[in-house]
């Protein structure tokens, strides 16, 4: 329900704003809004050529198709005249996102198709896990700590391995991978809810520690930061972890009170201090590493532990190749039934992707978005809040709608302010450090047909705001 009013919310509330900057004269054109591409110049009016100065009258009639690019001044915005048709049209800006139509497409093209690849192969392999007897295995052995945080699932049962494998694969960085095994997570889960068009205690408890993110390789975000020249592109990597760390402690507290968990049992304390225990460890030797050391590791310690997984998987199958005899059934067509559970499930939350994405490219290029950020920012800094932190905040703004947009700010905020400042690394830290909330509660929640989220939105967004105070704290202390 909150979801889906939210939802309405932004919605109308961008069409009011793009009507109103039309006849405000805020907006010359709207087509944009619908059909234009990210990134792609805004047109902004449009003059007869005998209206402009004489001097870009003659450049126009002069110039290769009739452009030309006047102002051009690397930290502004260039200002385009396209002489056609007996009029000049005028560009100036680019496009935040992609407009409505535009994103229709580019969310079937770009994001279900790739996620429909995934999906297939990671259900592939997990079929293999689940006939081969190793997600039995993996759930018997870890009931003991997941008894204690998800009280309400019963011992042994197969969802523990799944989300075991989620919270493997977040913490690698492996986005591909986690999500498939998130979804299989969540169809379990609802195999033992009661209620099928509610969510339910365990639901919620794995949707808020999935939104704090903790990773502990954060490889994009190196990368990204390779790109721009960093000094050292592994720096932002330890307060990443620290606040990704603080964002899951918290979301574990606040659902847990909630559900009245008991945090006193020795199991749940061991099992934490454990977790606490290995992640300074690798935080450890990896301050021990020269910068090329950190490359290598950050590059390659994700990518050979998936392929160690997918490695123990087929060696596992094949040692217990009995079990699927047992069933009828051989190797190969075990992962073949699996990767196509994967497209059926890729096609079923396609819908809710699809509603939520155009919301949001409509949020953005109606200026509204924009608008509340300029606001926030500027509340910030009247309070004393440094100008290196308010830069920075449209990534932390934009992060819970929208991946692919929180990331163009942050790069653009590298390039602005450069990659070693305290804006640029706060941005970073802001992109590792929090979960796509509104994405991932329409796929992992219209994966299995739950309308009511309950406490779901407010939790994770609550989650949200804490990992961005954590991150503004630990970015302050670090640099």
């Amino acid at each position: 329900m909150v979801l889906s009013r939210f939802w309405l919310i932004i919605f109308i509330s961008s069409i009011i704003f793009i009507v109103a900057g039309l006849f405000t004269s805020n907006h010359y054109s709207i087509d944009y809004m619908l059909n234009g591409k990210k990134d792609n110049p805004v047109l902004i009016g449009e003059k007869y050529l005998n209206k402009l100065p004489k001097s870009l009258q003659d450049s126009l009639k002069i110039a290769p198709e009739s452009t030309v690019i006047v102002d051009f001044n690397p930290s502004d915005v260039d200002t385009t005249y396209v002489y056609k048709n007996k009029t000049v049209q005028i560009y100036s800006g680019l496009q935040k996102s992609d407009g409505l139509l535009e994103t229709c497409k580019t969310s079937l093209f770009d994001l279900i198709l790739p996620l429909m690849a995934y999906l297939a192969f990671f259900c592939g392999i997990m079929q293999l896990l689940i006939d081969s007897g190793a997600t039995e295995r993996l759930a018997r052995r870890l009931s003991p700590f997941f008894m204690k945080v998800f009280p309400s699932i019963p011992k042994g049962h197969e969802s523990i391995s799944y989300m075991t494998l989620n919270f493997s694969a977040n913490l690698l960085g492996l986005d591909s991978a986690a999500t498939p095994f998130g979804l299989k997570a969540m169809q379990s889960l609802q195999e033992i809810n009661p209620e099928k068009e509610k969510a339910s205690d365990a639901q919620i408890m794995f949707m808020c520690l999935h939104a704090a993110g903790l990773t502990l390789i954060p490889t994009s975000i190196i990368g990204y930061r390779a790109a721009q020249d960093a000094a050292n592109p592994a720096d932002v990597m330890l307060p990443c972890i620290i606040t990704s760390f603080i964002g899951t402690i918290a979301a574990f507290l606040i659902v847990g009170i909630r559900q009245r968990i008991n945090f006193k049992s020795a199991t749940l304390l061991v099992a934490l201090f454990s977790i606490i225990a290995g992640i300074v460890g690798l935080l450890f030797y990896v301050s021990s590493l020269d910068l090329i050391g950190k490359n290598y590791f950050t590059t390659n310690f994700s990518s050979f532990l998936l392929l160690a997984i997918i490695g123990f998987t087929l060696l596992f199958s094949f040692k217990n190749e009995k079990k699927f005899q047992e069933k009828e059934t051989t190797i190969f067509d075990a992962f073949v039934v699996g990767a196509r559970n994967g497209l059926n499930t890729a096609v079923a939350i396609f819908p809710y992707v699809l509603g939520m994405l155009v919301a949001i490219s409509l949020f953005r290029n109606s200026g509204l978005f924009e608008v509340i950020s300029k606001w926030i920012s500027n509340g910030f800094f009247m309070v004393g809040v440094s100008k290196d932190i308010t830069d920075s905040l449209p990534v932390a703004m934009l992060r819970p709608f929208s991946s692919s947009g929180s990331r163009g700010f942050m790069i653009d905020s590298m390039q602005t302010f450069g990659p070693d400042s305290l804006t640029g690394r706060l941005s970073c830290i802001f992109q590792c450090s929090a979960e796509t909330t509104f994405y991932v509660i329409a796929v992992y929640f219209g994966a299995i047909n739950v309308r009511n989220t309950r406490y779901t939105l407010g939790t994770m967004l609550l989650v949200d705001l804490i990992c961005v105070v954590t991150a503004i704290l630990v970015a302050l202390w670090f640099f």
